[in-house]
């Protein structure tokens, strides 16, 4: 066997151990088809379609003001479509009365980006909010649950801080805890890592991963941090002028020869005027 014959063995090798390693993923958590959404004329989502399966990590992408937070209003119904479809777990959330459509909530978590934290509320509340919301746990309960979610955040013991004595990273870590406290199938991501310094995201992400792998959560991640996008994302969308233009790995994004997809991801400006 010849040295070129070793190397297309080995290369072989290579490919199907990483085909071996790569994730499978369940049916399909959340389908959005052709969905418009309108406000006074103005129309951010334009013929949307996407499908999510269990277990999968999508980020989606563009610009600021193409629709993706949105996008992300609509599947928790914050938002009605003007047109199209949103099936959470096989159901129409069309097709629902509001007590169905609540029901339906309690299985999907909320990172805002901001935090949107209480300030008039102590960490352990902020955490406890929603388990509140339910009659079916006890006192003893929400106090268990909420050490406990704090605890998978790296906040243990601090429960009885204020939001205005945590730093922006330890604020997003809370809101974290928070959507994971009612333990969602789902949790929707909004901005998760933006104004937060490098070393700071980078924790963030990894706590991300961390919770997915442990949890086994279904998640849609908006963002425009790129850094974020590569590290915990499975597949990449990306929003413009209405509708997705690309779907795929990472790694097929990042070699994506669509002009806009690539200004995008590189952060590079498409100025077509003659200089």
């Amino acid at each position: 066997m010849g040295i070129f014959d070793i190397f297309k063995k080995r290369v072989k090798q290579i490919f199907q151990k990483e085909k071996e390693s790569k994730k499978e993923f369940g049916p399909y958590m959340i389908e959005i088809e052709n969905l418009i959404k309108a406000f006074n004329g103005n129309m951010p989502l334009n013929g949307v379609n996407l499908k999510v399966r269990k277990g999968e990590t999508v980020a989606v992408i563009g610009p600021s003001g193409c629709g993706k937070s949105t996008l992300l209003r609509l599947i928790i119904r914050l938002f009605v479509p003007t047109k199209g479809k949103i099936i959470v777990e096989g159901r129409d959330l069309s097709k629902l009365e509001e007590d169905e459509i609540n029901e339906l909530r309690e299985k999907i978590g909320m990172v805002f980006q901001s935090s949107a934290l209480f300030d008039s509320l102590t960490v352990g509340e902020n955490v406890a909010f929603g388990l509140r919301e339910h009659p079916k746990f006890s006192e003893d309960e929400i106090k268990m649950k909420v050490k406990e979610k704090l605890a998978l955040v790296d906040l243990e013991g601090k429960e009885g801080l204020m939001p205005s004595e945590l730093s922006g990273g330890m604020q997003k870590r809370v809101s974290l805890a928070r959507a994971i406290a009612v333990d969602p199938e789902i949790i929707l991501y909004d901005e998760p890592t933006t104004g937060l310094d490098p070393v700071t995201a980078s924790a963030i992400e990894d706590l991300i991963l961390d919770l997915h792998g442990k949890l086994k959560i279904t998640a849609i991640v908006v963002t425009h941090q790129m850094s974020t996008v590569y590290r915990i994302a499975d597949r990449i969308t990306m929003l413009h002028d209405g509708k997705i233009i690309e779907v795929g790995t990472p790694e097929e994004a990042k070699n994506s020869t669509d002009p806009i997809v690539k200004n995008f991801i590189t952060g590079k400006h498409n100025n077509n005027k003659s200089k």
